[in-house]
């Protein structure tokens, strides 16, 4: 059995009225997925202006290519209203594309070499020129390709009324953001422990158009002409081709304390890197990167799960995180799933609710060096080959069987998705956990598994993930918004304009001065 950090805090929020606390969770979902043009090849037209500027709008951006589309929803305490404004979103969008479509899956489509890959234009202002600068070098330090990768990002945060009764359950920090700051770090340390169950259950990257290595070699084998796959594979995204960095394995970044955190990202937005200084900052006027350090800035910084402070005023993330703490967790892991027009299916909100609250109340010592090269091989196992008959996983330096490990923590599990149907009434969280535990025992019932399948049904990633884009592009645009939102959704499209121009009419400093001023 696995330990909780205090006998009564789980039997006291599994009744009613402490229960019913847990209504004030707070989510929201960031969803990227690729426009593409009607061969289902990178888009290269510029961001829609019926979309509004991608600078300002709130809801409708581009992550690093100008292609890379990015849907945010507001954060809410209403369940359901993260995917209905998401799909809304989607249908909104959709109208706006002349002849273009989504991308439904995590891999990109057919790309070509990184100078055909266009960075994110935002404008002439400062801080459009600090955000192309900072893709720019992105693609000078990693290459563009893996820009182009596309994910979902889970926000959640727990209502103050729910914090101030967990510490007085079980004692804790007097000053209640330091508790909140302290169980924060504790449940992201579990997360990395537990986490690589996400891309068991969730992942959807097991194959790759073979365009997207750019040449380079791989471990991966031909399922079809065209197609590179793991035979057993999940989240091609989340392995080494994939979104991550060995560069910053070097960086001493832990989740100990928010102490060490924020120090550890200070000390790698200024500590030079070797290759970085002689790739250089600036060619002449033309800035290649925003610094030679081992982070340009914190966003960089690639981990399965952040904690996340909006900032005022541009401040750093890390001098906001360090200053007032905590606000809310972004969880990583998700895949887009091609099957569903939105790319997340309900019941990923509803397992990472209980998932998260398992890593809350579980107790979570410091991570130590070698647990944590324990955890990143977990993921990497996982990720790589987590359908593999008899897989084992790492667990004190001991070989354990993945399955005999998930059923163990659904079991752990079982209590936060009664308590949070307890809060919310009904059985949605008890019956979505055993809907989602048929997967351990039958990998066949994962997403990862059924792309497979359809890969092979339709002759390669490429054909299958094109087929799904036409048909969720075609059924989003088909799928009429009231008049009301969709009133919403232009106004918003022409504030943005509006407040774009603003910006771009607004007198600016010389840039050097701008970028000194941001790590000062």
């Amino acid at each position: 059995m696995l330990k909780f950090t205090c006998c009564n805090e789980v039997r006291q929020f599994s009744e009613t009225p402490q229960a019913r606390l847990l209504r004030g969770i707070t989510r929201g979902y960031e969803r990227e997925c690729l426009r593409i043009d009607r061969d289902g090849r990178l888009a290269k037209t510029p961001h829609p202006k019926a979309l509004g500027s991608k600078l300002t709008h709130p809801w409708i951006t581009t992550d690093y290519a100008e292609a890379l589309l990015e849907f945010i929803t507001p954060p809410s305490s209403e369940p359901a209203f993260p995917l209905d404004f998401l799909k809304d979103v989607h249908r909104f969008s959709a109208r706006q594309l002349e002849g273009e479509y989504l991308w439904a899956g995590s891999m990109p489509c057919r790309i070509g070499p990184d100078a055909e890959i266009a960075i994110a234009d935002y404008g002439s202002t400062n801080a459009a020129r600090f955000k192309m600068v900072y893709r720019e070098g992105l693609g000078l330090r990693y290459g563009r390709a893996m820009q182009t990768i596309a994910g979902a990002h889970y926000n959640w945060s727990l209502p103050q009324d729910f914090w101030l009764s967990l510490r007085d359950c079980c004692g804790g920090e007097p000053k209640l953001q330091d508790f909140i700051d302290q169980r924060s770090f504790g449940l992201i340390r579990n997360f990395l422990r537990y986490g690589w169950l996400v891309p068991y259950l969730f992942g959807a990257s097991p194959a790759l158009c073979k365009s997207f290595l750019q040449g380079n070699p791989s471990d991966l084998t031909e399922l079809v002409p065209g197609t590179l796959h793991g035979a057993y594979a999940t989240s091609l995204r989340m392995s080494d081709l994939g979104y991550q960095n060995h560069a910053q394995d070097k960086m001493a970044i832990n989740f100990n304390s928010l102490a060490d955190y924020t120090a550890g990202l200070e000390a790698a937005i200024r500590t030079p890197d070797p290759y970085y200084a002689e790739l250089g900052v600036r060619d002449g006027n033309h800035w290649k990167q925003l610094s030679n350090s081992l982070l340009q800035l914190e966003a960089e910084f690639y981990a399965p799960m952040r904690p996340k402070r909006v900032a005022p005023n541009g401040e750093r993330p890390a001098k906001a995180l360090r200053t007032m703490g905590v606000q809310y967790l972004e969880m990583r892991l998700f895949d887009l799933n091609p099957f569903i027009d939105i790319g997340i299916a309900p019941e990923q909100s509803l397992f990472a609710d209980v998932l998260m609250l398992m890593c809350l109340f579980r107790a979570s010592p410091p991570i130590t060096s070698r647990e944590q090269s324990e955890n990143d091989e977990n993921k990497r196992r996982v990720v790589t080959r987590g359908r593999q008959p008899g897989l084992q996983l790492l667990v004190h330096n001991r070989e354990q069987p993945l399955r005999e490990l998930a059923h163990e923590l659904f079991d752990e599990m079982a209590p936060f998705a009664a308590m949070l149907d307890n809060a919310y009434g009904g059985a949605h969280y008890q019956a979505a956990m055993q809907a989602l535990r048929l997967r351990i025992n039958e990998p066949e019932r994962t997403p990862s598994a059924q792309v497979l399948e359809a890969i092979k049904e339709h002759g390669g990633y490429f054909n299958f993930a094109f087929e799904m884009s036409k048909t969720h592009t075609q059924s989003l645009q088909a799928s009429a918004l009231s008049a009301d939102t969709m009133g919403q959704f232009k106004t918003s499209v022409t504030q943005s304009l509006n407040a774009q121009q603003q910006l771009d009419a607004a007198p600016q400093e010389p840039f050097e001065d701008f970028v000194a001023a941001y790590y000062a």
